[in-house]
Order: structure tokens, then sequence, then C-alpha cells
């Protein structure tokens, strides 16, 4: 609910995060976009672009926009009073009385509204240039890059604001347990995640800036692997502190305040590491220093170079360790994030997004030591060129896998490529089974499943949902 109240514009909303309190939010117009009122999203559904519409609508905007098809994210925007419409319409009335529009990398630039805001000489602005004018409007900025983990990073760095209960804005890539995509309590701090794609990341102007690790990825953007790399090197070079992750092949030798476990130049180290399952505790080492000691909830060992670089990030900004402590250990999970979605006749679901050959390289040793009986493997591919460029890594990682099925891959933005099919890689696999809908697969599982074995569907497209379906079905 928005109302007004001797000329400020002041939104009433119900928090999840808080049960049962109501949160009074002030509304500003941002720097940047001090002359427009309304704004339209195309691809409002993303993650990320929902987020940014529910913060603009907070600003006091008039937000709406569109997506290709209908969501928990489209349906959610209601209750922060942005209007979504399922479907591309160049003449919809709220495209066209738009003052600024904002499209998403995901949309083709043959879009039908893309065009048709660019024949009216709309203000045009990309996913990430939005981002870029929302950073200017906070106090402190911190942002999280890498080929991998920056959702949950961003999500731990959320939960060290949260307890340090300073006024803050998070936009996570993903759907954290607490806060789900988005948290606004003030401009005083932002977190937010930096992206490589398309060099996104080089857009945000960062106080503290956060890279776990460099990898081949969205190489598709990138003329070589040395312009990915010195992509990265110039974001660390832009902010005014950097740290990163002393131990990556990458970027380990740069010159940059560092974290890591095992390089015993890093600034904060975790040493004293004890496990319980998958689950984590450590001492963090502050310049050659024992600092405190944290018990991770969450589960899995790359949790721990999220929490540290977390915890490096805050203590620059000058936060007390006990407050940095206390964020870590209330994070649980993300989303997709090695989640369970359920059981059926004693057989574990779980989902992770692990989608390049690293992350699923680490996301099996986790399902491996959490399993009684069998582990079952289904696998979903995210684009063709991904698939294509990755392809003798994919092999390398994916070939002892035993009780393995590929599920056809999800093509994102991009049209078929043979090459890069999850049908050629199973076949240069030879060692899985291929899956072209879900009813192939939900039949394998019903005729090979047992009480105590664990299925395991990786990917970042639509498999998460289909596991769900699945589910259901054999329920």
């Amino acid at each position: 609910m928005q109302v007004n109240y001797y000329g400020l514009s002041i939104r009433i909303s119900y928090t999840y995060y808080n049960k049962n309190k109501w949160r009074i939010e002030y509304c500003m117009h941002l720097k940047g976009l001090e002359n427009i009122k309304k704004i339209y999203l195309i691809g409002i559904g993303g993650v990320s672009m929902s987020a940014l519409a529910k913060y603009l609508s907070a600003c006091g905007y008039v937000v709406s926009g569109s997506d290709a098809v209908k969501s928990a994210a489209t349906e959610n925007l209601a209750f922060y009073g942005v209007k979504t419409f399922i479907g591309n319409d160049g003449n919809r009335a709220e495209l066209l009385d738009a003052d600024c529009v904002v499209y998403t990398d995901a949309i083709s630039q043959e879009d039908q509204e893309f065009l048709r805001a660019k024949a009216l000489n709309k203000l045009l602005y990309g996913r990430a240039d939005l981002l870029g004018i929302i950073c200017q409007n906070f106090q402190h900025v911190v942002t999280v890059a890498g080929s991998h983990g920056k959702t949950t990073c961003t999500s731990i760095c959320a939960h060290i604001l949260k307890s340090a209960s300073v006024p803050f804005m998070a936009h996570i890539g993903g759907e954290d347990s607490a806060f789900g995509n988005y948290f606004h309590s003030g401009e005083e701090y932002l977190v937010t995640e930096a992206c490589e794609y398309k060099k996104n990341l080089l857009k945000l102007k960062s106080e503290v800036a956060i890279l776990l690790n460099v990898d081949k990825d969205h190489m598709e953007c990138y003329k070589n692997e040395e312009d990915l790399f010195d992509c990265f090197h110039t974001y660390c070079q832009s902010a005014k502190t950097a740290f990163v992750c002393a131990d990556d092949v990458g970027c380990g030798k740069w010159d940059f305040a560092s974290f890591g476990i095992h390089s015993s130049l890093a600034d904060y180290r975790a040493t004293q590491i004890r496990t319980l399952g998958e689950r984590y505790s450590f001492t963090v080492e502050e310049y050659g220093k024992a600092l405190c000691r944290i018990k991770l909830r969450a589960i899995g060992y790359c949790n721990i170079y999220n929490s540290l670089a977390a915890f490096a990030a805050m203590r620059s900004l000058g936060f007390d360790e006990k407050e940095i402590v206390k964020g870590i250990e209330n994070f649980t999970a993300v989303k997709r994030r090695f989640e369970k979605i359920g059981e059926y006749r004693g057989v574990s679901f779980i989902c992770d997004y692990a989608h390049h050959p690293k992350e699923i390289l680490s996301t099996l040793r986790t399902a491996k030591n959490i399993s009684r009986r069998k582990l079952y493997v289904v696998f979903q591919p995210h684009t063709y060129s991904r698939t294509k460029l990755l392809m003798a890594d994919f092999i390398a990682v994916l070939r002892s896998v035993p009780n393995l099925m590929l599920y056809k891959t999800y093509p994102a933005r991009e049209v078929y490529d043979e090459l890069g099919s999850a049908e050629t890689l199973a076949r240069m696999l030879g060692n899985c089974l291929y899956a072209e809908n879900a009813h192939v697969l939900k039949t394998w599982l019903r005729q090979t499943v047992r009480d105590g074995d664990v299925v395991l569907f990786l990917g970042a497209g639509d498999i998460y949902y289909v596991a769900q379906y699945i589910l259901e079905e054999l329920l």
C-alpha cells in the first residue's frame, strides 16, 4: 500500500523475513532517474529484474512490465504494487506510456517491445545499466563476482548486514531462504551480485569488490580467456577495496587483499577446519591472528570460501566480528543450492544449480558423502554454447558417474546447435541415458530407485521444476 503524507510518498508493506511485522519504507526518486515517473521492465519475471522492480516501486516509481511466462515471481510482484503482463505486445499501453524501459539480456534484439521502445526513442537501459544507477544511491556498495558462488556469498553478506541492524538493500540472484531475492530497509548499504555476462560487472561501482574465482564461462561474450581475466581484473581495480581468493588458480596471484584456506599468504584464512557430515566449522585468522570461530549451518565445503569472503568484506567496512559471525551462522541455504525438495519411498530428491564442470564436481562430492545407498544423477546442460565450449571438461567430470541421465538442453536465449546438445554429450559419454521429456525421466526413476537412494538433479535451467513435477507425479 502506498500513501502520501505531507508530500512524502510512504510505502507500507508486510515483510516475510519479519513475520507478523509491517515495514514502512519512505519513497524517493533516485539520482540518475530524477525526471522519470513510469518505468516498464521487459523480462520482469527474471530473478534480478523482479528484485529491481520491487525496489523501484518502493522508491515511488510506477512500475510495470512483461515476461514470457507466468510464474511465482510475476504473481509476487503484485504485492509490491507492480503490474505484470504475460506475453510480448509492442502496443501495450503501459509500454507506450513509460518514461523509461529496462530490458534483460535474456531477450532477443528483435523483441517486439524492445523494438517499439527503440522506435519511440524511449530512454532505454539494460538490466546492468539500471543496477549501476541504483548503486550510485547508496553510501556503501558491496559487489560479489566470480564464476561460481555469487548468489550464496551475496546472501551471506545480507545476513551479516541484517544481524548488524544497519539500513541496507540486498539484490540477490536467487532465492535466499529468509530474504528471497530482495530485502530493503534503507540506503546505507547495498550488496549485489556482479555478473560477468557481457562484462556487466564493469557497470557497477563498488566500494568493496569480492571475487570468488575465475573460470571459463560465458565465453561467447569474450574474445578469449585473456579477455575474460582482464575483465575480472579491471573489476577488482575499479573498487576501493577488493578481495580475491588466494587459492584460486585464476586470480590467486593478483595483487589484492585476499581470503583462502590453503594459501598461507591469505589475509583472511580458514584454519582448524572440522566437519560434521557436510557442515563445517573453522577458525578465522585475520592477518595471521586467530580471531573467532564459525559453525556453518549451510551444507558444502564451498561455503567456507563464501563465508570467508563475506567476512573479509564486512570487516573492511568496520563491522565487529561478533556481528559477522552471527550473520554467517544465521544463513542456512539458497534455493536450488543442494536443496532437498522431498522424498519418494525413502528416496531423497535434491536439486542443485550446478551447471559448470567445476560446480558439478563439487556438488557430486557432497552428494556422495550423504548417500546411504546409490546416487542417481540427472544433469541438464545449460545452453548449447557452454556445452560445446566445455565439452571435454563435461566428459572428464561425468564419465565416471554411475547411474547418470542427461536431460534435454535448456537453451535459454540460444537456437539449437547439435554440436552443443545434450544428445551429443550423452553419445560422447557413452555411459549414460538420455531423456527428451519428463515422462521418460519419471519412468526411469520409478523403475530404478530404492529406499535409501539419492537422486541429484543438476542444472540452471528448468530441471528444478521438472524435478518438482516428477516428485508430485510419483507421490
